[in-house]
């Protein structure tokens, strides 16, 4: 099968696996968070830390309820990856302070950018208790936050969004640990290890002697996908044997990246009363999915007929088709993982998957944050069609005002203002750059990768930059955490704006928002807003370096 058939074969076998899930698991989404029935396990919980079920947040109480639940979890996260060394199962893996905080931050925030290698260090116990806790309540913590912005504007004459802390539960209880659950069995019969063996030396074939790692991988690797998070087990990701043996579960972990986001449109189609609204988001998210995807396998193929070829960085049991893929799906969406490197992409592919997170990852985007930021860039095209065409800019019934368009504005604005003053400090900095292995268009390239990766909460990396020093971790850990709590807040404060308006009746001059024109114009503003502010950096990085 050559590699064209063999791309279009991939695609087209993600793409019929995620239709047929798409209504199913976007009705039961819309189920979970609208039943007013508590399970008995979550009325413990409720109990236990003092939450009545049954009471509603305003915004700005759902707001400091999201951000205290962060703040704790970075600063519990950080100290018990600083006490790894006299904990169980501690076997000499340790991080620095700085580096130990990078780490909080990442996974906390959603982002699993790893300036450690995955393997030496963090211990089973981190691994198990530290991380993949926070792979499951941070990806929890998207999903709550996109439901609220949802009850926003399916609700009228309210101040109330719902509770944070039941939205959590929810999310973890019945939607995440029963797919990580489904999941993990379908990645153990793949051949992905699980056990507790620590590291032991072997013999090789050759006479040589090489360290064989183990752990409880298969427990992780399947949250590290299903809720978009990214963090390898081992320091080569999704690329290691041991996290994805054979291109079946390759398949398995794209299709493990892409199922609740890809269902989140529907979701929102029944919450709001409209599902033709959820189409039209499915529309954005599915055109810039597919042409990312077109982009770069073009590039990649491109380039393998040539004499350098396109294998380096990719391992040959994928090849290029199936490595293509597994970038543009966790590029898009929050999630970076890697089973091949990014930084040994054509300048084009490379680029490509740098403009996934920029533009805002909404193709289709994490756990949660795909929607809740798809549904910003809708509200700015409503208010920007508004203009043109001399009407009301309204969302379904919902007046988009001063207020709405603000907390969109400042939404869209957080993202780019943390990678351009990152990346346009780092290269001034002597201390910055000589973390580089490339200099010229790919060295600039790689440092607006990194701090793109962190601002957008993805965390795959160019992998050609050494980000563990103090200024990588310190900067990055910022961007990560600004990147991710300063947007929500805003979302929640739109939230609450929108839930407070009365609805205003339908008229023969409100401006639909459900037909192919609008989903074409909301694929345009997507594009030109990322266009507009990225284009000149990205022309001295990667459209530089394609012209070379």
């Amino acid at each position: 099968m050559s590699d064209v058939a063999a791309a279009v074969a991939t695609f087209g076998l993600v793409a019929g696996i995620l239709a047929l899930t798409h209504a199913p698991l976007g009705a039961y989404l819309a189920h979970v968070f609208t039943t007013p029935k508590h399970l008995r396990v979550e009325r413990g919980l409720y109990r236990l830390v003092g939450v009545d079920p049954d009471s509603e947040q305003r915004w700005s109480v759902y707001a400091v309820s999201v951000v205290a639940f962060s703040v704790v979890s970075v600063l519990g996260l950080w100290v018990l990856i600083l006490a790894q060394d006299v904990l169980p199962f501690a076997n000499d893996r340790h991080q620095s302070v700085d580096g130990a905080l990078n780490t909080a931050v990442s996974f906390v925030t959603n982002t699993n950018w790893q300036s450690y290698g995955g393997e030496s260090g963090a211990t089973h116990l981190v691994q198990m208790l530290g991380l993949t806790v926070q792979n499951f309540v941070s990806a929890a913590v998207g999903l709550a936050v996109a439901i609220a912005l949802v009850r926003g504007i399916a609700r009228h004459g309210t101040d109330r969004i719902g509770n944070f802390w039941v939205d959590l539960v929810r999310g973890c209880l019945r939607v995440l640990l029963p797919l990580a659950f489904v999941g993990a069995l379908l990645l153990l019969f793949g051949g992905v290890i699980q056990n507790l063996a620590e590291p032991r030396l072997i013999s090789t074939v050759t006479g040589g002697q090489q360290i064989l790692q183990g752990g409880p991988v298969a427990s992780q690797e399947v949250i590290k996908l299903l809720g978009t998070n990214g963090g390898g087990f081992f320091n080569a990701n999704s690329a290691h044997p041991f996290e994805n043996p054979n291109p079946t579960t390759n398949v398995i972990e794209i299709l493990l990246v892409l199922i609740i986001p890809f269902a989140l449109p529907r979701t929102y189609g029944l919450l709001v009363g409209d599902r033709r609204q959820g189409w039209t988001v499915l529309a954005l998210m599915g055109t810039l999915f597919t042409g990312a995807w077109l982009v770069t396998l073009s590039s990649e193929l491109a380039l393998a007929g040539t004499p350098q070829g396109a294998l380096e960085g990719k391992e040959l049991r994928f090849g290029i088709p199936a490595s293509v893929i597994f970038g543009t799906a966790t590029t898009g969406t929050s999630t970076g993982a890697v089973n091949s490197m990014h930084d040994s992409y054509s300048p084009l592919g490379g680029g490509m998957y740098m403009l996934n997170m920029l533009l805002g990852e909404i193709s289709p985007g994490g756990v949660g944050t795909g929607l809740y930021s798809a549904l910003i860039i809708v509200v700015i095209t409503v208010f920007v069609a508004g203009l043109m065409v001399g009407r009301t800019p309204e969302l379904l019934g919902k007046q988009i005002g001063r207020r709405e368009i603000t907390c969109a504005a400042l939404f869209i604005l957080v993202m780019p203002a943390l990678v351009l003053a990152g990346t346009g400090i780092s290269v001034v900095l002597p201390n910055a750059l000589a973390s580089l292995t490339n200099s010229g268009p790919h060295g600039l390239s790689e440092i607006m990768y990194a701090y793109t990766s962190g601002a957008n909460n993805n965390g795959s990396a160019f992998a050609g930059l050494a980000a563990d020093t103090p200024w990588y971790n310190l900067t990055i850990a910022f961007a990560m955490f600004v990147g991710r709590l300063l947007p929500i807040t805003l979302a929640l404060a739109l939230a609450g704006s929108l839930a407070a308006q009365p609805r205003r009746a339908v008229t023969a001059g409100t401006m639909p928002t459900h037909t192919p024109v609008f989903a074409g114009l909301l694929v345009g503003i997507a594009v030109i807003i990322a266009g507009l502010t990225f284009f000149p950096a990205l022309a001295l990085g990667p459209i530089a370096e394609a012209t070379l």
